[in-house]
């Protein structure tokens, strides 16, 4: 049974290489960190919830808006299996029954704050914006893509950031919730240039500071599609 079902459009992913010793304060008992060619990325991620839907039923008024969140990588051995996954440092939405449902029902790590979005398309290219509102102070996220999209290449660090398909919440120090997140591989743009004006340290705390001095090592811009998220939660 799914919990949830939308539609995810226009995922910008901004990847910052980071010292693993960041993360693993953050990371859920039970899973490891994961990593591309030896680095360990922290992702600032903005993109359109879409056609939103609570099992199966549409959300009335609250069913459209934007998501601004800080994740991290992480792998989890379950005997045979390896599952990939993520962990959310935050996740920002503009709706406070959002946020409610999802730290009541999940233990997530929402906060509500205004939110808006920009999207210019033209035959040739994407200009894809999202900002939020902290403190009285806008940050944001913006791409210049090419409207064409192509396959993510097997091995790509697009597929390393895009193709975790699993979400770890850390409960507290002793326990783990582990969900499926379903969708097909997206299709990415090219990323022609890309802006970000982001305080990480008001946003996510000082451990995470210093990436308001830091570009990011590569962004990424995928189209997004339909996805479920499973309603079992799996302890551990």
């Amino acid at each position: 049974m799914n919990f949830l079902e939308a539609k995810w459009e226009n995922l910008i992913m901004a990847n910052y290489a980071v010292d693993p010793n960041v993360l693993i304060p953050y990371l859920p008992k039970g899973v490891e960190l994961d990593s591309f060619e030896g680095k360990f990325y922290a992702s600032l991620v903005g993109f359109m919830f879409n056609k939103t839907k609570i099992f199966n039923v549409p959300i009335p008024y609250l069913g459209s808006f934007e998501e601004i969140n800080l994740r991290f990588y992480v792998v989890r051995k379950d005997g045979d299996a390896l599952k990939r996954g993520v962990v959310f440092i935050n996740e920002t939405v503009p709706y406070a029954p959002v946020t409610w449902m999802a730290n009541y029902l999940y233990k997530e790590h929402y906060t509500a704050i205004k939110t808006k979005h920009k999207w210019e398309l033209t035959d040739t290219s994407k200009k894809i914006n999202y900002s939020w509102k902290k403190d009285k102070k806008w940050n944001s996220i913006q791409v210049n893509a090419q409207s064409n999209s192509n396959s993510m290449k097997t091995g790509s660090v697009e597929a390393f950031i895009f193709e975790h398909y699993f979400g770890y919440t850390r409960v507290n120090e002793h326990k783990t919730l582990e969900y499926g997140i379903n969708h097909p591989s997206w299709k990415i743009n090219q990323v022609i240039d890309h802006s970000i004006n982001c305080d990480f340290e008001e946003m996510y705390g000082s451990d995470f500071a210093f990436l308001n001095g830091q570009q990011p090592d590569n962004v990424i811009l995928a189209e997004g599609s339909d996805i479920s998220v499973q309603w079992k939660r799996n302890a551990f």
